[in-house]
């Protein structure tokens, strides 16, 4: 089997399929906006499809119920699998019950920590994170300089949960960036977790400006914290004409709020595009075919400038 597939969806290699397939997803968590546009995608592509059906259950970021959700898929006779992992430090355990009951298995979106290690019959299906962090960073880095504070810009560094793959990417691609000579006037000075919720990111930046803290740049591991960072400045009167603000995804909210002046850089994953690749994937495999390993949908970088072409994707 191929290892690796780059920029392209396995959706262009398959045809609808003829026979009837059930395919159970665990999705981390309903109540999270870019997943429920990941989570749609894919309900609303089997629809199109003759004979799929999918049994959508919240793991609730609960890891010991998404592993129950897996195994019973896995007893009730699915054809297939989708898991978008609660914590992808705890992806051994469920390629293991997948693989000993012989049952495709696709994990979507983030990254499971034996990626690397996957059995023939399961694969991988997201955006390569290496580009996420570095698209978000060097735009902030452009900008900072565009505005006259290409020397000694500080920043702080809003990251999701540290149990994600996602999230430690994103951060140590902040870090990358500002370790070129291009961006090495940027200090980062504050760096914490706010578990990619908006509320924990409107509480940690009302602390943050309650304890003086002065920076430059807000630069968030995803948008609904950065939306919250920003209602946070805005409730302190914070002139967001002053302040820079990146973000991850390129949700409605987030386009929102670069249309208003409040949001300056995201980057674009494609959340639908994910959800059918897993799919495809995951109707391949359940029929015997080879499927790349890692298949990666590339993040396209989002300002005010092309905002206008990203308006009804995620």
């Amino acid at each position: 089997m191929k290892k690796l597939m780059m920029g392209v969806a396995v959706s262009a290699l398959m045809s609808t399929s003829a026979m009837a397939e059930t395919v159970g997803v665990s999705m981390a968590l309903f109540d999270d906006n870019f997943l429920t546009v990941l989570r749609n995608g894919m309900v609303d592509y089997a629809e199109t499809l003759d004979g799929v059906e999918l049994q959508v259950e919240d793991a609730q970021n609960d890891v010991g119920k998404q592993l129950n959700q897996i195994q019973n898929f896995i007893a009730s006779g699915v054809d297939a699998v989708i898991v978008n992992p609660v914590d992808t430090d705890a992806t051994v355990a469920m390629t293991k019950a997948a693989a000993d009951a012989g049952v495709p298995l696709v994990f979507v979106n983030r990254e499971p920590v034996n990626v690397d290690d996957l059995p023939d019959n399961q694969a991988f299906v997201a955006s390569d994170e290496r580009e996420s962090g570095t698209l978000e960073a060097q735009e902030v880095c452009r900008q900072l300089k565009e505005k006259g504070k290409g020397e000694g810009a500080k920043i702080v560094v809003l990251m999701g949960e540290l149990s994600n793959q996602a999230a430690r990417m994103r951060t140590q691609d902040v870090h990358d960036v500002i370790a070129t000579d291009e961006c090495s006037f940027m200090e980062i000075v504050e760096e914490q977790t706010a578990n990619w919720q908006r509320t924990e990111a409107t509480d940690l930046m009302t602390n943050w400006l309650s304890a003086g803290l002065e920076f430059d740049a807000v630069v968030s591991n995803n948008d609904e914290m950065a939306i919250g960072a920003i209602q946070a400045m805005k409730a302190a009167n914070i002139s967001m004409e002053d302040m820079l603000v990146g973000g991850v995804d390129a949700t409605q909210d987030a386009l929102a709020a670069m249309a208003a002046g409040d949001l300056d850089v995201t980057v674009f994953q494609d959340a639908a595009g994910q959800g059918k690749g897993a799919l495809d994937a995951a109707l391949m495999l359940a029929k015997g075919e080879d499927v790349d390993q890692k298949v990666y949908i590339p993040f396209q970088l989002v300002t005010p400038d092309n905002m206008d072409q990203f308006t009804t994707k995620n």
